[in-house]
C-alpha cells in the first residue's frame, strides 16, 4: 500500500518501533477490510483501535517538545485512522468519535474544492453544515476518547466551519429572486461539466444548456463577453482572477449572479470547442479520475445492499494522492508544466464529484452493523411497500396483507431473547431494526383494521340490499 504524499521530516530513530507497530496494524486493518467471507466483528475493530491508541500515546510522549512534527509515522497513522473510522461505520457505531474522522476529512476536501471552483449552491452548504453540527456533537459526547484524535477532530471541524462561513459570506447579499437564478446557473454549470466528461460528447444537450443561459442573459439584460484577441479560456481565467481580488468581502448579489452567468457562457464555449477532448499531457490522470468517478457513481445503485464502508478507503486514498500531487492547486505534467484551464477545471470537477460521492455514502450510512444490514434492508423495503399500499387506498381484504404478515413474522422469529443475534454476537443497530420492525407491524395492523372495516361495511350494504329486495318482492 502506498502512503499518501506529504512532506516528511527525517524519522527520529526513537519513533521507528512505533512506525513498525502501526505498519503492522495497518496491514491487519487492510486484511480485515479485504476479508468478505464473514461479517466484521465489533471486538476485532475495537481491539485494533485500542492498539492504535496505545501507539499514539507512545508517540505523544516522544513528541512532547515537538508537537508539529510530520513524518512517515503521521501519514501511516492517518491511513490507520481513516480505516478505523470506516470500520466504525461498518459495525454501526456511527455516532462515536472515531467514525467522524473519515467524514470530516472528506468534507474538508470537499469544502476546499467548492472554494477553489468558485461556485456552489446554498443547499450544498446547508447539508454540510447540518452534518458538521452532528459530528461536533459526537466528538463532544466522547471526551474520554484518544486525546490525539479528539484534538485533531476539533481542529479539523473548526477549519471546516471557518471555510463554510467564508463560502456563505460569498452569497450573503443574494436576494431570493437572484438566489433562484444563481442556483439554476450552478446547476447548468455542473451539467455542462458532466457533459464534458461523457464518453460521447452530447452536442445537442450542450446547445440546450446554452439556450437556457441565453434566456437568463436576456432576463438580466446582459450581453455576452466579447473576447476579440483572447480565447474563451483566457477570459475565463481573468474572471477567476477578478473573483480572487474581491475575496475577503461580500459582493453585491447581482454582481455574483452576472459573474457566474458570464463564466457559464464562457465554459459552454470552451466545452463546445474541446468536445470532451482533454490535453494529451493529462490523459492518464483524467482516465484515472474518470474511472474512480464512474465506479463511485455505479455504487450509488447498489450501495444500500452491498456497500461495505471500508470499500471507500481505496477510492479515498487514490483521490488524496491525486489531490495532494497538485502544486498551488495546479495539475502539473511530467515536466512540471501546468495544465490549460479546460484540463484544470475538468480534472477539478472529477475530483470534487468523486469526493462528493464518498461524502454522500458516508452520511447515508445507517447506524446498523454490516451483520444486521440484510435484515434492516428487508424491513426498509417492507416499509416502502406498506407505505405505497397506504398511499393507494389500502387493501380491500385482510387476505391481501398475508405476504407482508408472513415476512414480518419470519423476521420477528429471528430474534432470540429480544435481540437479533449473529452467532453469539449482538451486533450494533438493534434499536434501529426493532423500531423499524415495530413500525411495519403497526402499519400492517392499521391496514388490516381498515380492510376489515371495509368488509363489514360491504356486508352491511349487501344485507341491506337483500332485505330491500325481499320487501319489494313481497309487495
Amino acid at each position: 500500500m502506498t502512503d499518501s504524499p506529504a512532506f516528511r521530516a527525517p524519522l527520529d530513530p526513537a519513533e521507528q518501533p512505533i512506525l513498525d507497530s502501526i505498519l503492522t496494524l495497518r496491514d491487519k486493518l487492510s486484511l480485515l477490510k479485504q476479508d468478505r467471507s464473514t461479517y466484521v466483528k465489533s471486538q476485532d475493530v475495537i481491539s485494533l483501535y485500542n492498539a492504535l491508541l496505545s501507539q499514539v500515546s507512545s508517540l505523544n510522549a516522544l513528541r512532547e517538545n515537538k508537537r508539529t512534527e510530520q513524518n512517515r509515522v503521521d501519514t501511516v497513522l492517518d491511513d490507520c485512522f481513516q480505516l478505523i473510522s470506516l470500520f466504525f461505520l461498518t459495525i454501526g457505531r456511527n455516532n462515536e468519535a472515531p467514525a467522524v474522522y473519515s467524514a470530516v476529512s472528506t468534507v474538508k476536501r470537499l469544502l476546499d474544492h467548492l472554494a477553489e471552483a468558485k461556485f456552489y449552491s446554498p443547499t450544498d452548504l446547508d447539508g454540510i453544515e447540518g452534518h458538521i453540527v452532528k459530528w461536533e456533537g459526537s466528538v463532544e459526547r466522547h471526551p474520554d476518547d484518544s486525546e490525539h484524535m479528539i484534538t485533531l477532530l476539533k481542529a479539523r471541524i473548526a477549519v471546516c466551519k471557518q471555510t463554510l462561513q467564508e463560502l456563505r459570506d460569498g452569497l450573503s447579499r443574494l436576494d431570493p429572486q437572484m438566489l433562484a437564478t444563481y442556483q439554476k446557473l450552478v446547476s447548468i454549470l455542473r451539467s455542462l461539466s458532466a457533459c464534458n466528461t461523457r464518453s460521447r460528447y452530447p452536442e445537442q444537450e450542450v446547445k440546450e444548456f446554452e439556450a437556457q443561459l441565453l434566456e437568463i442573459q436576456d432576463g438580466l439584460h446582459e450581453t455576452r463577453d466579447s473576447h476579440v484577441g483572447q480565447s474563451a479560456e483566457e477570459v475565463y481565467a481573468d474572471r477567476l482572477a477578478a473573483i480572487r481580488l474581491t475575496e475577503g468581502g461580500a459582493r453585491e448579489g447581482d454582481v455574483v449572479v452576472k459573474s457566474l452567468l458570464a463564466r457559464c457562457l464562457l465554459w459552454c464555449e470552451i466545452v463546445q470547442e474541446k468536445k470532451g477532448k482533454i490535453d494529451d499531457r493529462f490523459e492518464e490522470v483524467y482516465t484515472k479520475l474518470l474511472k474512480i468517478r464512474n465506479n463511485l457513481e455505479q455504487m450509488n445503485l447498489t450501495h444500500a445492499w452491498s456497500l461495505r464502508e471500508t470499500d471507500l478507503y481505496s477510492f479515498q486514498r487514490q483521490l488524496d494522492r491525486i489531490d495532494e500531487s497538485r502544486v498551488e492547486g495546479n495539475f502539473l505534467d511530467a515536466l512540471n508544466r501546468p495544465a490549460d484551464l479546460h484540463a484544470q477545471r475538468t480534472l477539478l470537477y472529477l475530483l470534487r464529484k468523486s469526493y462528493a460521492f464518498i461524502y454522500q455514502y458516508i452520511v447515508s450510512s445507517e447506524p446498523v452493523s454490516e451483520a444486521l444490514l440484510p435484515i434492516y434492508n428487508q424491513l426498509l423495503t417492507l416499509k416502502r411497500c406498506l407505505v405505497e399500499v397506504q398511499n393507494n387506498g389500502g387493501v380491500d381484504s385482510p387476505r391481501e396483507l398475508y405476504p407482508y404478515s408472513m415476512k414480518l413474522n419470519s423476521i420477528d422469529n429471528m430474534k432470540k431473547d429480544g435481540a437479533f443475534r449473529i452467532g453469539d454476537e449482538i451486533p450494533e443497530g438493534q434499536g434501529s431494526c426493532i423500531s423499524l420492525l415495530a413500525e411495519c407491524f403497526e402499519m400492517a395492523y392499521e391496514l388490516r383494521t381498515e380492510a376489515q372495516e371495509k368488509e363489514e361495511e360491504a356486508e352491511e350494504r349487501a344485507q341491506a340490499q337483500t332485505n330491500g329486495g325481499v320487501e319489494v318482492g313481497g309487495n
